[in-house]
Formats: structure tokens, sequence, C-alpha cells
């Protein structure tokens, strides 16, 4: 095992019990640092994003796979340790660690290259402790190599609000050229509008929040409403970012003929009942988005640094982490709420 002079404790939060923030879901903890065992990294935390899941789990929108786990998948850190076999990362590397960490590799899911569906996936801060701390554990066969030159915080929100936001627009099957609704404007939304315009998309946003209708306007989108509007034009595509199931029908009639609307959450309130002929007539289609794949995530960061992608970041210091996932419950964020320890 290689290594670096590595920390004895952990310190940080995890979900004690799950309920609305107001309850305060999130304990500081502090325990014993863990070893890099075989084929893991374990990783002194530079920086780490607010996920809209991590507040799905701290509020009990998803049930917890295990008591007190340190939320947190949005991870940059430096290699402190190595473990056996692993010959990708030695200590020093900037390394991140995202929300997929595990997969059997040979279910039928996983040898189709749809590793994201295995009935067997493993996820940061869900199984396994996050990046809501100063030092986390990340397999390596799960964890990218990053950019030494970059800002950590600005690196954190590509590994699962870009990587996800990358996935669900491949979902919405956008033609080269395509007119594309965004309904919802955060972490994700922002990130994918970036990389739709980029490749000759006409964006136009729908969201309830005036200061993101300000930013997605700002990143060279063509219109920004409200999120109950109707867009200026019909739409080939749309992501549903907000967790809002009332919002499906408005975007699927929003649709022109042959249009798709992927559904990018982990969570959604119920979706009302939808009338075939406004909602799905004309061959529209409703998709989900499930987790992602490494090769989402490869092709992601590589679009990212090829493009330039604008990263638009609230920093807060670890100390208050409740505070962040209280502001995103509150849309009070602008961009991606990032902790620093």
């Amino acid at each position: 095992m290689a290594t670096t002079a590595g920390p004895d404790t952990v310190s940080g939060w995890a979900v004690r019990r799950p309920g609305p923030m107001a309850s305060g879901p999130l304990t500081a903890v502090r325990r014993p640092a863990p070893e890099a065992g075989p084929g893991a990294l374990l990783l002194r935390v530079e920086a780490c994003g607010v996920c809209r899941t991590d507040l799905h789990l701290a509020e009990g929108d998803l049930p917890p796979h295990r008591p007190s786990t340190v939320p947190g998948h949005e991870i940059v850190g430096r290699v402190i340790a190595t473990g056996e076999a692993v010959t990708a990362f030695r200590a020093g590397d900037r390394a991140g660690g995202a929300w997929l960490r595990g997969t059997c590799g040979v279910c039928r899911y996983c040898r189709a290259g749809h590793e994201n569906l295995c009935p067997a996936s493993r996820y940061t801060g869900w199984d396994a402790d996050g990046g809501f701390a100063d030092t986390a554990l990340v397999p390596a066969d799960f964890a990218y190599p990053l950019p030494d030159g970059e800002d950590a915080a600005h690196l954190a929100p590509l590994l699962c609000a870009g990587i996800i936001g990358y996935r669900a627009l491949r979902r919405s099957a956008l033609p080269l050229g395509g007119r594309l609704g965004i309904y919802g404007f955060g972490a994700s939304a922002h990130l994918a509008a970036q990389v739709a315009l980029a490749e000759g998309a006409t964006v136009h946003v729908l969201t309830r929040s005036a200061r993101a209708r300000e930013l997605a306007l700002d990143l060279g989108a063509s219109s920004a409403g409200e999120a109950y509007d109707r867009p200026p034009e019909p739409l080939d595509s749309a992501i549903l970012f907000a967790p809002v199931g009332d919002l499906v029908p408005v975007a699927l009639e929003a649709l022109d003929r042959a249009g798709t609307l992927a559904v990018a959450g982990i969570h959604l309130t119920d979706i009302p009942s939808l009338h075939y002929q406004r909602h799905l007539f004309n061959e529209r289609n409703l998709r989900s988005v499930t987790a992602n794949t490494r090769q989402d995530g490869r092709e992601f960061l590589a679009t990212a640094a090829r493009i330039g992608i604008r990263v638009t970041v609230s920093p807060y210091p670890l100390s208050r982490a409740p505070q962040a996932l209280t502001d995103l419950a509150a849309d009070r964020v602008q961009g991606a709420a990032v902790l620093t320890p």
C-alpha cells in the first residue's frame, strides 16, 4: 500500500435520523480513519459538492441503506493511500469520487454496457460513507483522475451534477441544432445547458427562481420563464431536473411531435394523470434517468474540459453542511453548493 501521512480520525456529518432539515437530520461525527483496503483509494477531501440526492437522503425521501451514513458523492481529493492492486493512482494524485461506486460486472446489464442498471450497484453516501467529511474512501475502479491546476470547488459539481446532467441530455434524444427545454435550473441543469449550447442547441429554461433565470440567460439560453410557463416555441426535447411530478404533463405538452422528455431526478413527487391526446400522442416519449455509467463520466469530463464549462458555485465550509442542505431545500443556492473542509 502506497501512502503519505494520513489522519487518525475522520470528521464530518452523518444522517442520524432522516427528516425535514428543520429537524436536524445531520449530526457532526468523528470516527477512526478507514484504511485503504484492496482496490481502494483513501482521499483527503479538498471539496465535496452538495447534490439534491443528499437532500433526499437527509430528509428521508430516499430510505437509508445503512445507519448513520456520511452523505456526499461529488468528492475531489488527494490520494493519501492506495490499497493493494491499485495501479492507476498513487499517493499525491488528485482523484474524484462519484455517485456510482460499485457494480457486479457480470450481470446482463453490466455486460451490455448498462452498469447503471445493475441490481447489485452501490452508491457513495448511501451504501458507504461519502464526502461530507475531511477524508473519504473511494473504489479506485470507480474514481476519476482530475487535473491538478483546477480549483477543487469548481471541479466537485462535475462529478454528479455534471455527469448526470450529461446522461439526461443524451436520454432526451436532442437532435443536432434542436430546441431543448430545461425545467428547474440548479447544479445539473446549468452544466447540461452549456453542453447543449456548445453543440448548437437552442435552450429555453423554465424555473421558479428569478436568480436562476438570470443565470440561464447569462449562460446563453434563448429564453427563461416561470416553471409552468409555455416555452416560446415547441420543443424537440426537454429535461426535468426539478423533483416535481406536476411538471411532467406541463413539459410533455410543450413537446413537438416525436419529442422526448427525460426525467433526471432519483426522486420525483407523484405524477398527475396524463391525457393521452395532449401529452403522449404524436409519438412523444417519456424517459427516466437512472444513475450513470463510468463511460458517461469519462465522456462528460472530457467534454467539460474541451468546451471550458463554467461552473457557478456557492461555497460553504464543511462546518455549515446543514445550512447548505437547508438552502438547497429552499432554492436559495445559485448554481452548485460546495463544501470545503
